[in-house]
């Protein structure tokens, strides 16, 4: 698989008995990216797909449920004698949020950490995509992430553009406690058919498009043998 996108946590404002709070990873080949780190984060990882030595931490905003678990992951890392240089980018303020949290949580770290604000608009080329910061609208500074791949070399389909310059899957996260997320589906789906609400520890594959559409993959919890 060369794109999925695995929901670690997928509640809102305050943890309950099936919903972390968010956290959403990212693996793009080689590439680990974990988009915002709520309270709980690496134990929710730990409890489904094990903690990745994750290369970006990429922060929507400073409400405390979207970073709250990013200290202790840090720690972990170096407590793990992480060698492998770690980002974390995140809105304007990430800096000042980042000294106090190193001042009286996690303290130093062995490994390169390197903190970049970003302002709306940004562009983080990697190999094969590309992440862009948008602006949007919130209490506080905030981002909306994007990921654009690269335009890959082959057949060129005038019908298949157009078909993929649509969405082809919407995943609605970031579940308020009055629901159970089935109403939020079947009332989003009445206007975009092709929509999941994920719960903790499932995940999205992505395959080119000639290899089928994008789809919502139940995690099983392990029996104990």
């Amino acid at each position: 698989m060369d794109l999925d996108v695995f929901f670690a946590g997928t509640g809102g404002s305050v943890p309950t008995a099936r919903r972390g709070m968010p956290a959403l990873l990212v693996r793009r080949g080689g590439d680990k990216l974990l988009f915002d780190c709520g309270e709980g984060t690496q134990r929710q990882l730990v409890r489904s797909v094990g903690l990745p030595e994750v290369d970006e931490v990429l922060l929507t905003h400073f409400h405390a449920d979207h970073w709250l678990g990013l200290p202790g992951m840090l720690k972990t890392f170096d407590l793990r004698d992480r060698e492998r240089p770690l980002t974390v980018r995140g809105p304007r303020g990430l800096r000042e949020l980042m000294k106090v949290m190193q001042r009286a949580v996690y303290g130093r770290v062995r490994y390169e950490l390197t903190i970049e604000e970003v302002e709306p608009g940004a562009e983080v080329r990697r190999d094969g995509y590309t992440l862009a910061a948008v602006g949007v609208e919130h209490r506080i500074p905030a981002l909306a992430w994007v990921l654009w791949e690269d335009e890959r070399p082959g057949e060129f389909d005038a019908a298949g553009l157009a078909r993929d310059a649509e969405v082809r899957l919407l995943a609605l996260t970031h579940v308020s406690t009055r629901y159970g997320g089935r109403e939020i589906r079947d009332e989003a789906r009445a206007v975009f058919e092709r929509t999941v609400v994920p719960r903790d520890f499932d995940a999205i594959e992505i395959p080119f498009p000639e290899r089928g559409e994008p789809h919502l993959v139940r995690f099983e919890e392990p029996v104990a043998r």
